[in-house]
């Protein structure tokens, strides 16, 4: 009878994910008309010389500027879809004649593989949550399945992120449970989708060694070959054609295009931001009190690979500088993993790599905060402290993507996104204490008085600082001066002053949240 009860609930929310996602897919595709980023033709482009040419000419093909720079499982993504495409429009996949082509059909054909591939997300938030209650389960569609930053990022400025990042969650789902092999062979699987998932390596290793290889000498080793040989295997799969070609060098070139520079044009909201503007501060201070110094350039570099502006004052940065930084920022984690390897503090430690990346990484893009707003929604529903932290992140994370959607048609859907977005997680964290707090009241009944009771059910509601009540409400006034009082007082003056300050203000919300993230592994370091 118990177990025919677990199977009707399983099945009853098995379908009200699906309504989730349809919900999803139904709102995706409101936004098909809408503005699409470069990124349009970039995968389009792939999608013809992934179709057109043999394996051993897919990394050298210089055919448009867009040349393919992510890993080979990507590039045998785009070649299936190739086969589709070709069946649906030929000029889709035409080398030479579809440079720069447009259509309703690759309109069409390019937004639904994106809500096509969001069934691998649908999966890895259906392996996370399956065992979870159902007001649990709940929060974390909604902060999942209907993330506004997936929304603006893979739907309408265009890219396939929720593919990825549902792999990432399957792959911590296993981890979870115990199943660490698993877990490896995905992630592996992943980095062999997309390099940049590769800041949490350091992680994956380091638990993986203490949680899965460590313990005896025969039965460590005999684990380490295992894992080893799985982790060989997957990256054999997608890079031996490559190696059996001799363009190894190649694929790594086109893959770390390192020219590219430490900042995308639109400064991504990370620390950088501020080494940036203090060198800018210092030189025209410098040059105020009679100092030659150099100009620079406004933008440090662009999307595509080229020298980037040298620095005024300040020393310039490599990247291994950036390397440095990200592995010295997660030192404290990996000393966490090795210290107490315990597989559900193993999303908190991934998320936090990520935003370590994002934070100290060498030419960052804005997008990749989705690496670990992500994974950080699974966290979220563990404890209120977590909730009121991911509450400020998601939000400030979300509108620090708005200069992504930079025309005038696309304004209301960023914004009403947002707005949504804001209240949902709001209501959902308030349902989700209130019930913990009616719990929590029921017990103490018992042994208290009934004021003493309400008093502790007060305590549960859930709410944000007033440093984060401060911090939000000063969001609505950078969007209101960037948007409404630069153009009415400066007009076509001054451009990049709205986007600078958008990237400065989101920088400090990110950086109180790694700094909070940081304090509390520091912390529980002693305990």
């Amino acid at each position: 009878m118990e177990e025919e009860r677990k199977r009707n609930r399983s099945r009853s929310s098995n379908s009200v994910l699906w309504w989730f996602f349809a919900i999803a897919a139904c709102i995706k595709l409101l936004v098909v008309p809408s503005y699409h980023s470069t990124d349009f033709e970039v995968h389009r482009h792939w999608l013809a010389l992934t179709h057109s040419l043999p394996l051993s000419r897919w990394y050298l093909d210089e055919t448009s500027l867009w040349t393919l720079d992510y890993p080979p499982f990507f590039a045998y993504f785009e070649r299936f879809l190739s086969i589709f495409a070709n069946l649906i429009d030929p000029q889709i996949v035409h080398l030479q004649k579809g440079l720069n082509y447009t259509s309703n059909t690759l309109l069409y054909f390019h937004r639904i593989t994106v809500i096509l591939s969001d069934l691998s997300l649908l999966y890895g938030v259906y392996r996370f949550t399956r065992n979870l209650d159902s007001t649990r389960q709940r929060l974390i569609w909604v902060l999942v399945i209907w993330s506004p930053m997936l929304v603006i990022v893979d739907h309408v400025h265009f890219q396939y992120n929720g593919f990825l990042l549902g792999i990432l969650l399957m792959s911590l789902s296993y981890l979870q449970q115990g199943r660490d092999l698993m877990g490896g062979f995905l992630f592996a699987v992943l980095l062999c989708f997309k390099h940049l998932f590769a800041v949490a390596a350091p992680v994956y290793f380091v638990y993986l060694w203490r949680h899965y290889c460590w313990g005896g000498f025969i039965r460590g080793f005999g684990r380490l070959l295992i894992m080893g040989a799985v982790v060989v295997a997957v990256f054999a799969a997608a890079y031996g054609p490559f190696v059996y070609h001799g363009q190894m060098q190649q694929v790594i070139g086109r893959m770390f295009p390192f020219g590219r520079g430490l900042c995308h044009a639109y400064w991504a909201p990370n620390f950088w931001v501020f080494y940036i503007i203090l060198d800018k501060g210092l030189a025209f201070l410098l040059r105020n009190l009679g100092f030659s110094i150099q100009a620079t350039a406004a933008s440090f570099t662009g999307g595509i690979v080229g020298g980037s502006s040298p620095f005024a004052v300040l020393p310039p940065i490599t990247p291994l500088t950036t390397l440095i930084a990200i592995l010295l920022a997660l030192s404290p984690c990996l000393m966490k993993a090795w210290r107490d390897p315990r597989p559900e503090r193993i999303s908190r430690w991934v998320a936090y790599a990520y935003m370590c990346g994002f934070l100290f990484g060498w030419h960052v893009h804005e997008k990749a905060s989705l690496h670990f707003v992500i994974p950080l929604a699974v966290v979220a529903v563990q404890s209120m402290d977590d909730a009121r932290h991911y509450f400020m992140l998601s939000i400030v994370s979300c509108y620090s993507l708005f200069p992504l959607l930079f025309e005038a048609q696309e304004y209301p859907i960023k914004v009403v996104l947002l707005l949504l977005h804001s209240i949902l997680i709001w209501l959902g964290f308030s349902a989700l204490f209130a019930n913990g707090a009616a719990v929590k009241a029921t017990l103490i009944r018992k042994k208290r008085d009934k004021a003493s009771s309400s008093a502790a059910a007060r305590k549960e509601e859930f709410t944000v600082n007033w440093v984060e009540k401060s911090y939000l409400t000063g969001i609505i006034v950078v969007e209101i001066g960037g948007q409404f009082l630069h153009p009415l007082f400066f007009g076509d003056k001054l451009p990049f002053v709205p986007l600078m300050l958008t990237s400065i203000y989101c920088a400090i919300g990110i950086m109180y949240s790694w700094i909070w993230q940081l304090k509390s592994i520091v912390t529980s370091l002693d305990s």
